[in-house]
């Protein structure tokens, strides 16, 4: 399960707090509500701080959503590695 918590930021930017697991449909939900703010102008902070676990599905949006300038903060080592290591696979295909 993944609880999205939508909280207004002073600075144009809308912070998304989640907490539980980004994987099976709530990757889905997780790109609906990121992409609300994104389609709306805004720079979407997702504050990951209370997220245990990414699955594959779930990095690649995390990875999408960097691109299209959203700000990834507060995870834990564990999640911060998954992301490192989804990176390296992602920069490695594109070489190849």
């Amino acid at each position: 399960m993944l609880r999205i918590s939508e909280i207004g930021d002073s600075d144009g930017h809308v912070i998304l707090k989640l907490e539980g697991r980004i994987v099976g449909p709530w990757v889905r939900e997780l790109a609906e509500a990121s992409g609300r703010v994104v389609d709306a102008g805004k720079i979407v902070k997702l504050d990951l701080a209370e997220v245990t676990y990414v699955d594959r599905e779930g990095l690649k949006l995390l990875l999408t959503l960097e691109g299209r300038r959203a700000i990834l903060q507060g995870m834990s080592p564990f999640v911060a590695e998954e992301l490192r290591e989804a990176k390296a696979v992602k920069a490695a295909e594109s070489k190849g």
